[in-house]
């Protein structure tokens, strides 16, 4: 029986830099690609942000994913394997966005999405007739797409269970890899099968894991309508346009929506212009936060710091907003142009990528390019300024006096990502 193991590849360097994320969710793509081997092989999971990996296994084919800051460290992990034997296949974000250079350390890459082409891989394996590179042309079909492999899910996260209903998302936003990945668009698996396995997770809590579920808004109203009976909660990740309709809004409230991370990136109008998401209308976020939050849905707003047009009042600017508007939690990040991204290669053409060490490309610990109207060490200053005050207990009591929205676990949780920054600046 062939053995297959698969690693979500986690650094130390980025295990480090997540220290300040109190919760980091459980990844499915190796469950996922679990549930899709033939029948026959003995699959494995380590996932090195709660595993280490055993080096008295001997496996035959070791499948690795990693996004680009763990990528030396994938490479690493690779290279190790292969002298012990083992058949090294990588995928994820990063192969997809630089394939030649994981290519120079893999025996197989996977370009973009994996469906039908990881099953003839696996049995291309076992006959000894299998490709150097897989790479799909066409949108791979998410019908019929199995349920992930629930045993090996291995991370504590407060969560039931994750999953997704759809892939992709129909905006080119020039620093964001989603398009990068899925090139094909918006794609959604048929909403009885989203919602059999939305009920197959014995507990309350879930994640959707879609990159944007209000890209179609309609498909989503009929999926909130099919998982209302399981009385469970979840969250998952928007754009403005969710915020906007408030038929949406009522449906996911009703199906059990208690947090929607929406991805305001930024209280400038021209910064958003200036990438592409100039249909996020920054004028428009405070009732768009409000009409969330009047729905019984908490807000957590995705912010990023470092855009051309952002001076060090960004920093204060987007505090103020915060507060005011009574956001019940934010995600900070430094802008960070990922190789392949429009945002990568015009920084490029400019002369302004400091470095290529993958490492540092983690949007928290780091800038990796010369931002516009700022240094580096004031880039960096704003970003730890940000968090401070946002998770101090003044800016936690300040914003949740003005939160309408379920204070009973809104408050817990912002005191644990207070604890949990505190943490990851030692």
């Amino acid at each position: 029986m062939p053995k297959l193991l698969l690693i979500t590849a986690s650094s130390d360097e980025i295990r480090h830099a997540r220290r300040s994320r109190f919760l980091n969710f459980q990844q499915i793509t190796m469950p996922y690609l679990a549930a899709r081997a033939p029948s026959g092989w003995q699959v494995s999971h380590v996932d090195e942000e709660c595993d280490a990996i055993d080096w008295r296994a001997s496996p035959d084919v070791v499948g690795i994913t990693f996004h680009t800051p763990s990528a030396p460290h994938a490479y690493r992990l690779a290279a190790r394997f292969r002298t012990r034997g083992a058949c090294v296949v990588m995928g994820g974000p990063h192969v997809t966005l630089l394939p030649e250079e994981a290519g120079q350390h893999a025996d197989v890459i996977f370009v973009g999405e994996a469906e039908g082409l990881w099953e003839e891989f696996l049995r291309g394996f076992e006959s000894g007739n299998y490709g150097r590179v897989y790479r799909r042309d066409d949108p791979a079909s998410l019908d019929g797409a199995p349920m992930a492999r629930k045993d090996l899910f291995h991370r504590r996260d407060f969560t039931s269970g994750v999953l997704f209903a759809t892939r992709g998302c129909p905006n080119h936003c020039d620093f964001c890899t989603i398009v990068m990945m899925y090139p094909h668009g918006l794609r959604k698996r048929p909403v009885g099968e989203v919602a059999a396995e939305y009920a197959s997770f014995r507990g309350k809590r879930i994640i959707f894991w879609d990159d944007n579920i209000a890209a179609d808004r309609e498909y989503a109203k009929d999926l909130f309508r099919a998982i209302a009976p399981y009385r469970k909660w979840w969250s998952s990740q928007a754009t403005i346009h969710g915020a906007q309709d408030d038929e949406f809004l009522e449906g996911a409230a009703r199906s059990g929506c208690k947090q929607l991370f929406l991805g305001l990136e930024s209280v400038s109008q021209t910064s958003m212009r200036e990438v592409r998401k100039g249909f996020n209308r920054v004028e428009e976020y405070a009732r768009a936060v409000k009409r969330v939050q009047s729905h019984g849905i908490a807000v957590q707003a995705g912010i990023v710091f470092g855009f051309d047009n952002d001076t060090p009042a960004i920093f204060g600017e987007t505090l103020d907003f915060l507060e005011e508007t009574g956001v019940q939690n934010a995600t900070f990040n430094i802008l960070t142009p990922y190789p392949g991204t429009p945002l990568f290669e015009r920084l490029e053409a400019q002369g302004r990528i400091l470095t290529r060490d993958w490492v540092k490309y983690n949007g928290r610990t780091d800038v990796v390019y010369q931002p516009h109207q700022m240094s580096v060490d004031e880039l960096l200053a704003g970003y730890r300024y940000a968090n401070r005050r946002f998770y101090s207990l003044s800016g936690v009591a300040k914003r949740m006096w003005r939160s309408p929205t379920q204070i009973w676990w809104v408050l817990p949780l912002n005191l644990a990502y207070a604890m949990a920054w505190a943490a990851g600046r030692r």
